[in-house]
């Protein structure tokens, strides 16, 4: 179990992050200023800091910057400060990523699952099998009857995503958080055009369209 140091001086925000990270199966301990975050960081291990940068005693920036001396640790920043320069201040202390309030918690956890597969928050895979797919995540193969498929990297990717979860529906926002981290660069079309390609290169039904929602693995059959 992954587990997570929130850093948040309100009650409230306190509560939801917690409840919504402990149902989503990870761990969670609770700072509410930038002294108290430091001396559980001293004395306990993390696999990501969620930090907010408006913080009593030490802000988010001087807890980050003194994290950073001792630790790779991945820091997500919490903030209401949505300009530019903010943000930059932010990424030269080699923060992952920034979740500007008021936030989306279902984004907020994709964004905690990208960073911590990133990292290599994440165990070694056994591979996958669907129909006559193959995928192995570890060496990066995916095999079709016996022959390997040439993927491009997010195809691989969105290929391993599927099998991995079968009957699972994944939205185009979910797909470009997992796969291409919500680069505010990309919109959902690369999604459809990279499940098109992969499409054609399975040459057969396994990808399947959910209407008004997304994709998913197709169902199995007999």
């Amino acid at each position: 179990m992954k587990k997570i140091l929130i850093v948040e001086d309100e009650p409230d925000i306190q509560e939801l992050l917690g409840a919504y990270l402990r149902d989503a199966g990870y761990e969670t301990a609770v700072a509410a200023d930038g002294v108290e975050a430091l001396s559980l960081f001293q004395t306990q291990p993390f696999d990501l800091v969620l930090l907010d940068v408006m913080l009593p005693k030490i802000d988010g920036f001087g807890v980050c910057e003194m994290i950073r001396r001792q630790s790779q640790v991945p820091v997500l920043m919490l903030t209401a400060l949505d300009g530019e320069a903010d943000q930059l201040r932010g990424f030269g202390l080699d923060i992952d990523d920034y979740v500007t309030k008021p936030f989306s918690m279902p984004v907020l956890l994709e964004k905690i699952r990208v960073i911590l597969r990133r990292s290599g928050g994440s165990e070694q895979a056994d591979c996958l099998r669907y129909r006559d797919l193959l995928v192995n995540p570890d060496t990066r193969e995916a095999l079709l009857d016996g022959r390997p498929l040439d993927l491009t990297a997010r195809e691989f990717e969105l290929l391993q995503l599927f099998l991995a979860s079968p009957g699972r529906v994944f939205t185009r926002e979910m797909l470009l958080l997992r796969i291409w981290g919500y680069d505010s660069y990309v919109d959902e079309r690369v999604v459809d055009s990279h499940i098109k390609n992969l499409r054609h290169k399975l040459q057969r039904n396994y990808i399947e369209t959910v209407r008004g929602v997304g994709y998913r693995a197709a169902k199995e059959t007999g």
